[in-house]
């Protein structure tokens, strides 16, 4: 089991060995003929006010992840804990309370936003669904929210396709904050939008962290956008996180050779940043056959026998950071 990062306080949120599994079924009478592996025992914490972010190629496991800690697809076995209570042992109105407190921001907030609803419909909607405040409070309650987002509130009665790509992310973000949450997921926020978008949702969130104190687990292929607003980063491989260090330590010491990797296939104008880290192979093996012992072995240069032997537990090196090798 991964030890305990958070902060001495406790973490508001912490995963223990989450599996999520998804069966392959063929023929006429659907037999499971394999599986897919998508998340695969991953353990990490988000303290308060507290930005995770959670990296790796796609197909990873990192937006699984995600969906799981939302409630949006169910976990195979592992644990997740709330303010040390545990979900899975939620049922009625505490499993209620926890989807109130958790909330997601998916990717493209335009298919994530019903076209047929205006806005102040859209964000109203939470509040009607948990009881929050009086029906007479709600509208300003609505209001209130796009103006913290940045949205005007004569916007409140447009349609989805009357917004830019930013302002439906700002939507999207408004909808989560309506139920005053804990934490929110973010899954890959800024990945549809220009680069000036970008900036403008990243400084957004980190504000709204700084005046609310919410916690964001962010979800990102993008290491740049993962190293401007995490403060902690969890780099994941095949369904399992491979390192998990706190920002500063990952992008300018990383340790395990799949960070290497990564770092080194972002581009960069400061010559004193580029890395050249080559692979043996780039071909990456599918969720469905993963190989045995380290997953990465197939294409890491620094690969022994006890690679293939045995999986590297994720385990503390110099007390800054967790890393699975066998050979770092």
């Amino acid at each position: 089991m991964t030890p305990d990062t958070s902060d001495i306080n406790g973490p508001v949120l912490s995963v223990r060995d989450l599996k999520v599994h998804f069966p392959i079924r063929k023929g006429v009478f659907q037999r499971q003929v394999g599986t897919v592996r998508a998340v695969d025992g991953v353990s990490f914490d988000i303290g308060r006010s507290e930005t995770v972010g959670l990296v790796g190629e796609s197909g990873c496991g990192k937006s699984t992840t995600g969906l799981a800690l939302a409630g949006l697809v169910a976990a195979t076995e592992g644990k997740v804990m709330f303010d040390g209570a545990r979900v899975g042992s939620k049922t009625g109105r505490d499993l209620a309370t926890y989807r109130q407190r958790m909330q997601i921001v998916f990717q493209d907030p335009f298919s994530s936003l019903n076209p047929r609803q205006r806005v102040r419909d859209i964000l109203r909607a939470p509040l009607d669904i948990h009881g929050i405040g009086a029906p007479a409070e709600r509208p300003q309650m609505v209001l209130d929210m796009m103006a913290r987002v940045g949205l005007r509130p004569d916007q409140s009665a447009s349609f989805p396709h009357q917004f830019s790509g930013g302002q439906r992310q700002r939507i999207g973000i408004a909808r989560a904050l309506m139920l005053k949450p804990d934490v929110i997921v973010c899954d890959e926020p800024v990945s549809a939008l220009d680069v000036s978008v970008q900036a403008q949702i990243l400084n957004l969130l980190n504000d709204l962290q700084a005046e609310l104190g919410v916690s964001f687990l962010f979800i990102s292929h993008d290491l740049g956008v993962v190293e401007h607003i995490s403060h902690k980063v969890a780099v994941m491989y095949l369904g399992k996180i491979v390192e998990m260090a706190d920002r500063q330590a990952i992008f300018a010491n990383p340790t395990h050779p799949y960070t290497e990797l990564l770092l080194s296939s972002t581009p960069s104008l400061d010559p004193r940043k580029r890395r050249n880290f080559t692979v043996s192979n780039d071909d990456v093996p599918s969720a469905t056959s993963i190989p045995a012992g380290c997953a990465f072995r197939t294409r890491c240069p620094l690969a022994s026998d006890i690679c293939a032997r045995e999986a590297p537990p994720l385990t503390p090196r110099d007390g800054t950071r967790l890393v699975a090798c066998h050979n770092r």
